[in-house]
């Protein structure tokens, strides 16, 4: 969506959204109607019931053909077996229908906000916070969840009170029905007054959830920095400040919608009596029957005691819509890097880029005019400073960004053209900050390919040197490796990466500073294995480490942005430029 676009209310939106549930919605609608229907029946038999008892032969019933008083009871009492029986009935098919309609929607919108949150581009999740992200998927969809559950139904059965008991007023006595209409425009004035002044409180209070989500997300993650800065009282006394803020925004809140309960209160009070005085008066002057007094008495007070519980109601909905507008406009957020139309399912690996220009946001150009050329089946290496675009580059391949400038294409095929699933799956990334999920470490290496075998998962571990190390933890392939493996070594990690990369078998391979963590024990054991793995692929290897691409087909210095040296390892070193500088640096030769 724009930003210039109107924004509708989040209820409308919604209703949007729900238009495949449009049946359990109708379906839960009547129930709960009926249910209420039936539900202010008994004050209606009440009252025929006290007619029975005082006119007996001439009561209302007598002039349907009951004459007698025993078979007008029985009849009143299967009467009200039946109305309390539907009554029931359909209570357990609207709480049903409302709770699973709930539970369909919540896991519906979670699912399609997590797929449409993977589709946006990397610069999206830059700019917010995971624990807001998570707020989101969590809490506001779960709010939601909980005014479907209870809110819609009682907002239902309060409108089909007001008309049910309305038109039955308007009947039997038009002349007391206007004193028992007297508080409605009164509710209904204040009701719409604290929505509208409950709305924005409730939109602040999820943006401080949403701050609070994100300080303890960090934290929990940044765990091992705070211990070993000892910041423990630093980050408390941070996340109190959060907190506070939370509670303060509920306070303003609860302040106004606690007001609302004790002026219905005084509203429902002038009804009620009014009705009772003038009803009874009405009574000894031979002008209204006992039943039906007896009925309106009743009925005012069904009608008008369900209003109070209109401010809970408002309380959940106003927090819902509130939530509802943070989820729906994450699904509304517009997906800039579109897929491509074209299929590749047999990719060569030929790389190309041409006059290619980046900016991120908001910053200098990071890549300027670029254009290079990788053939199929070569290992290249990419040497330069930090923030000379090296890691860019791979990003813009796996479009992770959209290119400003220029083409960049594989087999001749401009990567915007070609499927997501297509482009990324024929590529396999391994980078310096390796994420492993929680789980085994055999789950670990087969992520991306669930369909391999143990046979092949070890096969790769072995290529990957990980395999020796695998055998000696506590259940081998089935050790659990811990949120982001905290529990394996850098090197570890790396290894498990690698032979996570091999058994993709991808016709491209990139390592993005893959041994720049690990140690040198564990970087020849790397080495040895991205001898093998590199045959017969297209592999681009980013490396501070200049020795672990010395043996590459091609090495490209990248300055500002731009190639500024090319060559083999000696070429270079004999160009006394920017890699023998930095082949000197770290060699220790002068």
């Amino acid at each position: 969506m724009s930003p210039s676009a109107p924004q509708k209310h989040p209820l409308q939106r919604l209703l949007r959204y729900g238009r495949r549930y449009r049946l359990l919605v109708w379906q839960a609608i009547s129930c709960s109607i009926l249910n209420k229907i039936f539900d202010l029946a008994p004050p209606v038999l009440i009252g025929i019931a006290l007619d029975v008892v005082v006119k007996q032969e001439h009561s209302f019933v007598a002039n349907l053909g009951v004459t007698r008083v025993f078979p007008q009871l029985v009849l009143l009492s299967v009467l009200t077996a039946i109305v309390w029986g539907l009554e029931s009935a359909f209570q357990y098919a609207y709480e049903r229908l409302w709770r699973n309609l709930a539970q369909s929607i919540q896991h519906d919108l979670r699912l399609d906000a997590y797929a449409h949150l993977q589709d946006l581009e990397l610069a999206f999740f830059e700019e917010r916070s995971t624990g807001e992200l998570l707020a989101i998927l969590n809490d506001d969809i779960n709010q939601l969840e909980r005014f479907l559950d209870v809110g819609a139904n009682d907002i239902l059965q309060i409108v089909t009170a007001v008309l049910t008991v309305g038109i039955g007023f308007m009947v039997v006595a038009p002349n007391i029905a206007w004193m028992t209409a007297l508080p409605m425009p009164i509710i209904v004035w204040g009701s719409f007054a604290f929505q509208k002044h409950l709305a924005p409180l409730y939109k602040d209070i999820r943006e401080k959830v949403s701050v609070l989500s994100s300080r303890l997300s960090n934290n929990l993650s940044g765990i091992t920095t705070i211990k070993s800065f000892t910041t423990e009282a630093y980050e408390l006394e941070r996340l109190t400040q959060d907190s506070e803020a939370y509670r303060q925004s509920n306070y303003r809140a609860i302040a106004l919608s606690a007001a609302f309960i004790p002026l219905i209160r005084i509203a429902i009070l002038c009804g009620f009596t009014a009705t009772l005085l003038v009803g009874g008066l009405n009574v000894v002057e031979g002008r209204l029957s006992v039943g039906i007094y007896s009925s309106l008495v009743f009925m005012t007070q069904r009608l008008l005691w369900p209003l109070t519980s209109l401010g809970k109601t408002l309380d959940q909905y106003q927090r819902s819509m509130a939530s509802t507008y943070r989820v729906l406009n994450l699904l509304d957020t517009p997906i800039n890097i579109p897929s491509g139309h074209l299929s590749l399912p047999h990719i060569e690996g030929k790389i190309e880029l041409e006059n290619v220009n980046f900016t991120y946001r908001d910053r200098n150009p990071v890549l300027e005019n670029l254009s290079l050329t990788i053939p199929t089946g070569k290992t290249i290496g990419i040497a330069g400073a930090t923030g000379s675009g090296k890691s860019t580059l791979i990003k813009l391949l796996l479009r992770f960004y959209e290119i400003q400038d220029g083409k960049i294409s594989i087999d001749g095929v401009d990567i915007r053209d070609i499927r997501l699933q297509d482009l990324r799956g024929a590529i396999a990334l391994v980078s310096q900050d390796v994420f492993l999920f929680h789980g085994s470490v055999q789950e670990n290496i087969a992520y991306g390919t669930p369909e391999a075998t143990f046979n092949e998962i070890v096969a790769a571990a072995k290529l990957a040197e990980a395999h020796e190390f695998i055998t000696t933890l506590p259940q081998q392939y089935n050790t659990i490796v811990g949120e982001r493996g905290q529990k394996l070594s850098g090197g570890q990690k790396q290894r498990i990466a690698i032979a996570r990369a091999i058994l993709k078998n991808p016709p491209i391979l990139i390592l993005d500073e893959a041994t720049s963590a690990v140690d040198n024990e564990t970087e020849a054991a790397i080495a040895r294995s991205l001898e093998h793995i590199t045959e017969n692929r297209t592999t681009i290897a980013i490396a501070h480490r200049l020795s672990t691409i010395r043996n590459a087909d091609c090495i490209y210095v990248m300055d500002r942005g731009q190639i500024v040296e090319g060559g083999k390892h000696e070429e270079l070193l004999k160009l006394n430029g920017i890699y023998a500088n930095l082949w000197k640096v770290q060699t220790g030769i002068k």
